[in-house]
């Protein structure tokens, strides 16, 4: 173990803050439903969106993403895109003013707003957007439970540990346990404080992060000074043709047996699959969980376009700062490194920890530790508190205690949160590795998200009857999908999305259309574009002055210089630290371009 004094001192004093701010903001927080889960929908949108992208910057993504890096080098900026990484764009282009125009308080709450509030249809699509946000809660609670614990036991050898333990812990779970340790320490004051304590809380871990990771990528850049990788041809270009063609089998064999059981060395396939399924899945817009919480908590619709658009410009250098840093070092110091578990087997994850353990210096090593380790508890905190209002403001006080007062409110939320965290730690000792959970929530329960969702955008028939089958078919054969398939997740997806694309329309056509009120208010009030021409003409023959939203080819045109912009503050500190500075110079002018159209054709176009 190399942490030192002031190392664990800087850890301790973090752990002990975010224990005082759950203390805190306790009071603050018991106000009412709206002030613990929502903050009251009074922060400004930069603290909104930082707290957004902190909760984006977390081990589990981390340590893969390093993987990744040391794996395909730049190629590995496209991987990103399975979540899709880009929806952020969409998002920031025309889907976070729509979403915030309902006012609603969670996903659940916003059909209401789509579909209405009576009949069968409406209550069983709500039903079912709560199952999905609870299993995507789960997953990705499961999904940072485990990283978390492959993390610190790189840092906390067992053998240290053992003597103090009263029981006996097998090798295979002593990641599982540290995971138990850290994850108790993050609910107490995310249950305690809500999200006051979070948004507090990311604000701090982004400050501590950004430090960590500036000091990373200066200590690879001292480190890689006049010497020269050993990388196969290809590493250094973000580009590439229908396969991979990468070759380390001169260099470290057990990379090409890694790529192999990736299932990406036909590339150009894999990225068309993840382009395709992208472009539906930010169509769809946000998913249930800790992101779209942070939309819905937006002062305005306007100010929630410029909270997603902040998200990018603020995640994206710190965080490539770190994960190119730390792929340098591993490269130059692979023997170094301990990239086995205790069963003898090699797993790339373990390159990340091992990097810090091994190469950063007294106090940046606390640094970097104490901003990993926030980096969990923020992405927890956030996911937690999104399982939180569905169950507290769409089960309990809309079906089994809807006159509760504050008091039974808030003892509610307390008790959801411990047993939510109870069934993460569960799913997290049943899972083998962050890449499982991570291949089985982006590729398979999300497949069974996109159709329907993206129905409710874009035409007017579409109904609550053909959400709820759309939803229900596509997440069914989602989970049964790995018992009748083999291969990569992601290439289950076009037959994931024909089951639900089909029982969304035929379930739409078994029940009659949505209240027309119902759709001329959303129509009116969202104001989407899309397949919705019978409800614009009776919304002007009502009221002659309304305009209809025709802004299709622009929010287009938008997102492609959006995503251009994204890939280039993505690659741009992967240039800086390896000194390709020709490359650097093209990635600034591009992305200048960029901005300068962008600031006249949406930031000067932005409107409630």
């Amino acid at each position: 173990m190399k942490l030192q004094l002031i190392d664990i001192l800087i850890l301790l004093s973090y752990l002990a803050t975010m224990i005082f701010i759950g203390f805190y903001m306790r009071k603050k927080a018991k106000a009412n439903k709206d002030s613990y889960l929502m903050v009251g929908k009074s922060l400004p949108w930069y603290m909104l969106g930082l707290s957004d992208a902190s909760d984006m910057f977390d081990i589990s993504g981390t340590m893969w993403m390093v993987s990744l890096c040391f794996v395909y080098g730049l190629k590995s900026i496209w991987i990103p895109w399975l979540w899709p990484s880009f929806n952020q764009v969409f998002m920031m282009m025309f889907l976070s003013k729509w979403l915030r125009r309902s006012n609603a308080n969670t996903g659940a709450e916003w059909l209401s707003t789509r579909f209405g509030t009576a009949g069968k249809g409406v209550k069983a699509s709500q039903i079912i957007v709560i199952a999905f946000a609870l299993l995507s809660c789960f997953g990705f609670l499961a999904y940072g439970f485990v990283g978390l614990g492959k993390f610190v036991e790189i840092f906390i050898p067992w053998d240290i540990v053992r003597p103090y333990v009263p029981f006996e812990v097998p090798a295979k779970y002593i990641p599982h346990f540290y995971g138990v340790v850290f994850t108790l320490i993050a609910t107490f004051y995310s249950v305690l404080g809500g999200m006051h304590s979070i948004v507090l809380g990311d604000v701090i871990k982004y400050a501590i992060m950004s430090v960590g990771c500036i000091a990373i990528a200066i200590i690879a850049m001292s480190h890689l000074d006049g010497q020269v990788m050993n990388l196969p041809k290809g590493w250094d270009d973000p580009f590439f043709g229908w396969n991979l063609n990468l070759d380390w089998s001169h260099i470290l064999p057990e990379v090409n047996k890694k790529i192999e059981s990736d299932g990406y060395s036909v590339f150009g396939l894999f990225f068309a699959m993840m382009l395709l399924k992208g472009v539906f899945a930010s169509l769809a817009g946000p998913a249930p969980n800790y992101d779209m919480q942070k939309v819905l908590s937006t002062r305005s619709p306007k100010e929630a376009s410029k909270m997603t658009g902040f998200v990018s410009i603020i995640l994206l250098p710190i965080r490539y700062s770190m994960i190119i840093g730390l792929t340098v070092l591993a490269i130059l110091y692979y023997n170094q490194l301990t990239v086995k578990t205790p069963t003898g087997e090699y797993d790339f994850e373990l390159l990340l920890p091992g990097a810090i353990n091994n190469f950063m210096p007294v106090g940046i090593l606390g640094i970097v530790l104490t901003g990993l380790m926030g980096a969990f508890m923020g992405t927890f905190s956030g996911t937690l508190n999104a399982a939180q209002a569905y169950i507290v403001n769409d089960i309990y006080l809309k079906f089994i205690n809807p006159a509760a007062n504050t008091k039974k409110t808030m003892t509610m939320n307390y008790l959801v949160g411990l047993v939510v965290v109870f069934i993460g730690i569960v799913l997290g000792f049943l899972a083998d590795s962050v890449n499982d959970i991570l291949q089985w929530i982006v590729g398979g329960l999300y497949g069974g998200y996109v159709a329907a969702n993206c129905l409710k955008w874009y035409w007017w028939r579409f109904n609550a009857t053909g959400f709820f089958w759309g939803m229900t078919a596509g997440i069914v054969a989602a989970l049964l999908m790995p018992y009748v398939t083999t291969g990569l997740p992601l290439y289950w997806w076009p037959l994931l999305f024909v089951i639900s694309l089909g029982a969304s329309i035929a379930g739409t056509y078994t029940a009659e259309p949505t209240d027309i009120s119902v759709l001329k208010h959303f129509y009116k009030t969202v104001r989407p574009w899309g397949f919705w021409q019978p409800i614009n003409d009776l919304v002007v023959a009502e009221d002659p002055s309304f305009e209809a939203n025709k802004n299709f080819k622009l929010d287009m045109f938008n997102v492609v210089l959006g995503v251009v912009a994204q890939l280039c503050l993505t690659v741009l500190p992967m240039y800086f630290v390896l000194g390709m500075n020709l490359l650097l110079m093209v990635d600034l002018g591009i992305m200048t371009v960029v901005i300068v159209i962008l600031k006249r054709t949406w930031w000067d176009k932005l409107e409630d």
